[in-house]
């Protein structure tokens, strides 16, 4: 049978930050940007677009229909009629009233346009650079993990934050996200210290899985698994089936 290398064979293991790590952060970055830019889109471009179709759809009410029922009271609709093409003007057809949903439709306007406050066009300046500033942190967060690195050696290992971990100070491991997230929770006491907990990464860090198996190699303490999914009683299954 082959013999377990001692602790002082081990070679050291270096675990840098993932491709993967820098893919994600990148097109959170991203993506929160994206929508900062939008929202400032909207205060600058968007939501005074708006509110000049909404002033439309007023000067579509107050002046167009009502000199047009003016015009129709008094007998004089074909003068309207006239004085409205001149101007550029929506008209009816036979003598009905200008339709704003035609007129709308033509220019393509909304049917129910909305008419935003100052509030509102100025909220949209606050949403946007408030989500440009945290799409610059979460760009700035991957920086400043880029030249981070967990490692272990023979009889310890060292965190990202440059925290010492030694195997015989470990007295738990929590693996239950282990098979779906990749992570494991590791407490340890160092002796005269406080207990506290620190996490193995393996989708952010490669080879992070070397590290939690060296450190299970030279693990005596409570191991925290998944729980093996219950078994229905044979007999009850095959009765049922009959």
């Amino acid at each position: 049978m082959e013999s377990i290398p001692t602790p002082s064979s081990l070679e050291p293991i270096l675990c840098p930050v993932t491709p993967w790590y820098f893919k994600r952060m990148s097109m959170m970055a991203g993506m929160i940007a994206l929508f900062g830019l939008y929202f400032l889109y909207d205060g600058k471009f968007g939501y005074p677009k708006a509110n000049e179709i909404a002033d439309k759809k007023t000067w579509f009410d107050e002046k167009v229909l009502k000199t047009f029922d003016e015009a129709k009271a008094a007998g004089k609709l074909e003068a309207w009629t006239e004085s409205a093409k001149s101007q550029g003007w929506p008209i009816g057809r036979d003598a009905e009233p200008p339709r704003w949903i035609s007129y709308a439709a033509k220019n393509g306007w909304p049917e129910k346009p909305h008419r935003y406050t100052p509030e509102e066009i100025q909220d949209q300046f606050y949403w946007g650079g408030g989500t440009l500033l945290v799409g610059l942190f979460v760009a700035g967060l991957m920086l400043l993990n880029k030249n981070k690195v967990l490692c272990a050696e023979a009889d310890h290992f060292i965190t990202p934050e440059k925290k010492k971990v030694f195997f015989a100070d470990a007295f738990r491991i929590d693996k239950r996200k282990w098979d779906n997230k990749a992570l494991a929770y590791v407490w340890h006491k160092p002796e005269g210290g406080t207990a506290s907990k620190v996490v193995i990464d393996d989708l952010k860090y490669a080879g992070a899985g070397l590290v939690l198996d060296r450190l299970m190699a030279n693990f005596k303490g409570e191991l925290i698994e998944k729980q093996a999914e219950p078994v229905e009683n044979s007999t009850e299954a095959s009765t049922d089936s009959v």
